[in-house]
């Protein structure tokens, strides 16, 4: 089940994002979601403005992402490439998963395609376990974006 996270998953979220920092680091992923990334102040924004989600099963939550239907200002300029598609799309960011169930990306794509089909993600360059799960999910890398930290990420879309 796939529902608007709320104040009291908060606990819950935030394990789940540790889960994933551990998981990165584990897969030599050692340079993103670092210096507390995400943050408590963020997931509770991104919670007061409607766009956090969670999945959920009768053991509790087990994974997590934020979706935004419109532009996002981190993707209005990319380099390297370009986007194929400029309709309007829905982003999907901060999707972790706790590791107790497979499929988070699967599911979460198959509800975000509810909303809209054309859908915009990206990853840091040393996040293979993700930019692989992406392309098996039909995305297609369309360059570099720049992150609001300054940093790069590979972008990816599907329509």
């Amino acid at each position: 089940m796939v529902r608007k996270a709320d104040e009291n998953d908060i606990s819950e979220i935030m394990i789940i994002y540790d889960a994933a920092r551990a998981f990165m680091r584990r897969n030599g992923n050692l340079r993103q979601w670092i210096n507390g990334y995400p943050s408590r102040g963020m997931i509770e924004e991104d919670i007061r403005a409607g766009r956090l989600y969670v999945l959920a099963d009768g053991e509790g939550i087990y994974g997590v992402f934020m979706m935004q239907l419109g532009p996002d200002r981190t993707y209005l300029s990319i380099r390297d490439g370009a986007w194929r598609d400029d309709s309007d799309y829905a982003v999907i960011h901060r999707i972790a998963s706790s590791g107790r169930k497979g499929g988070v990306l699967h599911e979460t794509l198959e509800f975000v395609s509810l909303h809209c089909p054309h859908i915009r993600i990206d990853t840091h360059a040393d996040n293979i376990p993700m930019q692989r799960a992406l392309l098996r999910e039909n995305f297609v890398r369309c360059g570099i974006i720049v992150c609001s930290d300054g940093t790069d990420r590979i972008a990816f879309e599907r329509s």
